[in-house]
């Protein structure tokens, strides 16, 4: 990017639909604002300067994004940014596009500052505030038919959180019943629980194992050879589920009369699939490549990936080896500025706190209980591991595997009063579970999947608060504590302090 005009544009503008919506909302942030160099003065009624109406719809290599850490970039395979790929297309029926909820310039997902941004800009009345699943309830009627501040509150999860609703029902046949719903705006019921998610961002998907927090759109696939060491479980290839995933949320999220055309899902796939995004400036630290560090997006292109790559529990699915607990390795050359303890610079104290996070990251023992997926799974009540335990995929951060976990994000006791409560009752055992939401129980209807999600991946994350699967750790020092306290890990202040420092940087 040339100019910061061009930043705000993306931070205000979550939809851009078309040509037209975007030389539109391009001209209205400045007069002289540009995306680079060669489109400054191209608009929709320049018709005879080719090169630049081409080049006012994409996005630079290396597109950069400020957080509250410093700089995000993403490098995209294809060379550019293309707008005119269908992911920024209005093809539904309510002006939304994947663009809507998967910004650049946030991390390619939403937050709360960018949505709030957005609603004083258009007085809620943006495409992205629909009743579908912007608001807390379904049943509220379209923003043009309320007033400011009825919007304020009909999408105060959105606004606040930056949380989706997803409407899931009861599944058949399923071992549980749901025997009472305490949901403060009114709408969930048996057929439909309002589940409030944070979208999910859309790049980096090089290293996905699992599509959606719940995993429901990961299907499985008998002739994959994505399969679990020692089960016939095996999987389609990511690829095939992010195609369902991307008709889906045009049927749903943009309420599309039809389907997308083949070509249109694989077009938005090839986009997502361009895509790596990573920290590459921090505010302190300075550049995240300096010094034969390996931070920003592009080492993320030679990062060597595959199913089941450094599995906890099997090791190594390809190479045989054991699980290496060092699953990060992009800071090792800063080590040696833990070594300078008299140095007064700042940028060189902030590097050293990195490699001291990343460390931790690595080997900081966890004596890991109670969580569903892996403890009652290996029939192990504690279990000796590291934050790697589970982030085991090379300098990516997720699970390499399809493992949902439940560490107890929705559990009752961290219930806030803006969250529905549903009671789940055992239908064999007569046993009740409270919980904010199910998670992946809703897919398969088993008692023990209650509350169990998939882990992120973790690089450009400073880019993307709130975290957890439902905006309630504000900021990284909120994860790192909620961490700190589930699992009794006794961190220090430095420790915290290095572990959000590291987290800032990937």
């Amino acid at each position: 990017m040339k100019t910061v005009s061009a930043l705000l544009l993306l931070l205000a503008a979550p939809v851009i639909a078309d040509r037209t919506a975007f030389a539109e909302r391009t001209s209205s942030v400045e007069n002289n604002s540009s995306l680079n160099e060669n489109n400054s003065n191209s608009n929709e009624n320049n018709s005879n300067s080719n090169e630049n109406n081409s080049n006012s719809n994409r996005l630079q290599n290396m597109f950069r994004a400020t957080n509250s850490h410093g700089t995000e970039a993403t490098f995209s395979t294809a060379g550019f940014i293309d707008l005119d790929n269908p992911f920024f297309k209005n093809i539904g029926t309510n002006g939304r596009s994947c663009a809507s909820c998967h910004i650049p310039s946030q991390g390619w997902t939403i937050t709360p500052k960018g949505v709030q941004e957005l609603f004083e800009k258009t007085e809620g009345l943006d495409p992205l505030f629909r009743p579908v699943d912007g608001a807390n309830n379904p049943d509220s009627p379209h923003p043009d038919q309320l007033t400011l501040e009825e919007r304020r509150t009909a999408y105060s999860m959105l606004l606040n959180k930056g949380n989706i609703r997803v409407g899931i029902g009861m599944p058949a046949g399923a071992e549980f019943e749901l025997t009472d719903v305490d949901d403060p705006y009114g709408f969930a019921s048996e057929t439909e629980l309002s589940l409030f998610r944070r979208p999910m961002p859309s790049t980096n998907l090089k290293f996905l194992s699992a599509v959606m927090w719940d995993s429901r759109e990961t299907t499985e696939d008998l002739t994959s050879t994505n399969c679990i060491v020692g089960t016939t479980h095996c999987f389609s290839p990511v690829s095939v589920d992010l195609s369902t995933q991307s008709n889906n949320a045009t049927l749903g999220h943009a309420e599309a009369l039809n389907d997308l055309s083949e070509e249109e899902r694989k077009a938005i796939v090839d986009f997502e699939l361009s895509l790596f995004s990573a920290q590459i400036e921090d505010n302190e630290a300075g550049s995240l490549t300096a010094e034969k560090a390996r931070g920003g997006p592009q080492a993320l292109l030679e990062q060597d990936y595959y199913f089941g790559i450094n599995d906890t529990i099997e090791g190594d699915y390809q190479t045989g080896a054991a699980f290496n607990p060092n699953v990060m390795s992009l800071y090792d050359s800063w080590n040696r500025f833990n070594k300078r303890t008299r140095s007064a610079r700042r940028t060189t104290q902030a590097r050293a706190a990195i490699a001291r996070g990343q460390a931790l990251f690595n080997t900081k023992p966890i004596n890991i209980t109670g969580v569903k997926g892996l403890n009652d799974d290996l029939d192990e009540p504690v279990i000796a591991g590291t934050c790697t335990t589970c982030h085991n995929t090379p300098n990516s951060g997720n699970h390499s595997t399809p493992v949902p976990l439940d560490i107890g994000i929705s559990d009752a006791s961290r219930r806030t009063p803006d969250m529905p409560l549903y009671t789940l009752r055992n239908k064999e055992t007569g046993e009740t579970i409270q919980t904010t939401d199910p998670g992946r129980a809703l897919v398969t209807g088993k008692w023990k999947d209650i509350g169990r999600f998939k882990g992120p991946i973790l690089r450009s994350v400073a880019s993307r608060p709130p975290y957890f699967h439902d905006g309630s750790a504000a900021d990284l020092p909120a994860v790192v504590e909620f961490y700190n306290d589930r699992f009794n890990i006794g961190l220090t202040a430095k420790e915290r302090a290095d572990l959000v420092a590291f987290l800032a940087a990937l």
